[in-house]
């Protein structure tokens, strides 16, 4: 018997204005109704609508502007390049973010985030464990580890929010500039805590990206696994085919 999972409430309030968006009910180059509007028009929690706007945003379909709000970029250019889905992880703001800090700690890090650090296998390394949660339900589970000598100095290691990101706190610390990132795509079974603590059932995948930030010469500064519960998923790409 085939199931069908329903998307999380946010996906689908995105969903819902995108429609508005390309029946013109929101017109292109107009601002967005305010959370506030959007939360007594949908009967929705602010949370709710938050995580709504930031997924349109990601994919090109609002854009925030100083001093003017929201607005409507309308349905994304085909072929055009879009943020990645890891940049929000190299940019979460901490203090501002759904969802708690977890976890910060030194830890033998798993073979495969050594490799993408450079490092030797059984190497330790910082950990910061980032549970993003909407409504009460958690939505990812981002581990971003960085190489112990690149965390001396900075707050990393404490087991307060940041004030802003990561990478911010590291490019404004140790004087350092991230250029580019990678991302790995895979699926896999969780561990023990991570299915604990994105509170999934025996035998439920996660889909991992794995962000990999480097500097200009290809050193990696921070590698970040993302946890996605592949049964609150909904994954959708547009290409062209000529």
């Amino acid at each position: 018997m085939a199931y069908e999972v329903e998307a999380p409430k946010y996906v689908r309030l995105a969903q819902t204005i995108q429609r508005r968006v390309e029946d013109g009910t929101y017109p292109v180059g107009t601002r967005v109704p305010s959370e506030n509007q959007l939360v007594q028009a949908f009967g929705m929690s602010r949370p709710t609508v938050v995580r709504a706007l930031e997924l349109l945003k990601r994919d090109g379909w609002l854009e925030s502007r100083q001093g003017y709000g929201t607005i409507v970029l309308g349905r994304p250019v085909v072929g055009e390049q879009r943020d990645p889905r890891g940049r929000e992880a190299l940019e979460r703001d901490e203090s501002s973010a759904l969802g708690r800090l977890v976890e910060v700690d030194q830890v033998t890090v798993p073979a495969h985030i050594a490799s993408a650090l450079g490092l030797p296998k059984g190497t330790k390394a910082l950990v910061r464990r980032f549970l993003v949660e909407v409504d009460g339900e958690a939505t990812e589970l981002v581990s971003s580890y960085f190489p112990a000598g690149l965390a001396d100095g900075t707050e990393l290691g404490s087991p307060e929010v940041l004030a802003g990101s990561p990478r911010e706190h590291l490019e404004a610390r140790k004087k350092i500039r991230f250029d580019h990132a990678t991302e790995r795509v895979s699926a896999r079974l969780p561990e023990g805590d991570e299915a604990e603590l994105l509170d999934l059932p025996a035998g439920t995948p996660v889909l991992s990206v794995l962000v990999i930030g480097c500097d200009a010469s290809g050193q990696a500064l921070q590698v970040s696994d993302v946890l996605l519960p592949a049964d609150r998923q909904e994954l959708e790409d547009t290409y062209r085919l000529n």
